[in-house]
């Protein structure tokens, strides 16, 4: 059996492969992030998923993508996790890029973009990925993702920024005080996830000009960051992954617009295409 994992910082989706190539089951866990979440945390998350470790022992391959996995030390540590739970398995561990890359292009020439809880890009030339710059995360980069959003608008209601109509319904939705809110950005774990649950809030008020005013300027800053320095032009296939993107299409087609460019698909939720790759790919 063969299990593939799209592992983000808020949720991570598996699904296991038979020998037939069939899918057997699919299950969701939290966030899988090892450069966020503790060893103990990454471990309890997956032992207490018992359609995972029912097959545990049956197990002979496993494929992770996951965010935070972009670098040796992270990718060490769940190596470490999943080889002590799954003792039979031979194990793969990518960044999400990739597992980006591979639902959306599969093996074609793209410029490939993550908006979801954290936000990415890279050039894959059919061969490779090519990235401009490292991902340094939620705290200096993540430009349009959910926890920029989330941080802009929490920013904006402490600020008096936020227009009333909208600031009533924020209070109302959320635990604004602010001892609850440095408590979870500063002794939780996942504080980027802490901060995309407010980004979900946009949804609700998309039409509204604050909203999408802000996201205007997330996705333009984007673009400037993470797109355009890769000099492509408007013939280059673009493909963005995760919610934000699924959500802010019309507004995200807009700004490619602007920037001279044309966005080849949105994609929410990659698992079903990584999939598809993976069976495509398997000897």
């Amino acid at each position: 059996m063969i299990l593939i994992a799209d592992g983000g910082s808020t949720k991570a989706d598996w699904i296991a492969i038979d020998s037939n190539k069939e899918e057997a089951f699919r299950v969701r866990t939290l966030g899988l992030n090892p450069a966020i979440v503790s060893e103990e945390e990454l471990s309890n998350r997956i032992v207490n998923m018992f359609q995972l470790m029912n097959i545990k022992e049956n197990v002979q391959e496993i494929h992770f993508y996951g965010a935070g996995c972009g670098t040796p030390k992270p990718i060490q540590i769940l190596k470490t996790i999943l080889e002590s739970i799954f003792i039979n398995a031979k194990i793969f561990i990518a960044e999400d890029m990739l597992a980006a890359v591979y639902a959306a292009s599969g093996k074609e020439p793209a410029l490939v973009c993550i908006l979801g809880t954290g936000s990415n890009s890279c050039y894959f030339n059919g061969i490779e990925m090519e990235m401009l710059t490292a991902s340094l995360g939620y705290i200096l980069m993540d430009e349009a993702s959910g926890n920029y959003f989330g941080k802009k608008l929490i920013i904006d209601y402490f600020y008096n920024k936020m227009p009333l109509k909208i600031a009533k319904s924020f209070e109302e939705e959320f635990d604004l005080d602010a001892d609850h809110i440095k408590k979870n950005l500063y002794r939780e774990t996942n504080p980027n996830m802490y901060l995309a649950s407010f980004a979900k809030f946009m949804f609700e008020f998309k039409e509204d000009k604050y909203i999408k005013r802000i996201i205007k300027k997330g996705f333009q800053e984007f673009f400037k960051y993470r797109i355009l320095p890769y000099n492509k032009t408007a013939e280059t296939p673009i493909y963005f992954i995760g919610s934000i993107a699924h959500y802010f299409r019309d507004i995200l087609e807009k700004i490619a617009k602007k920037n001279n460019l044309v966005i080849t698909d949105v994609i929410q939720r990659p698992i079903d295409n990584l999939l598809e790759y993976h069976k495509n790919n398997i000897n």
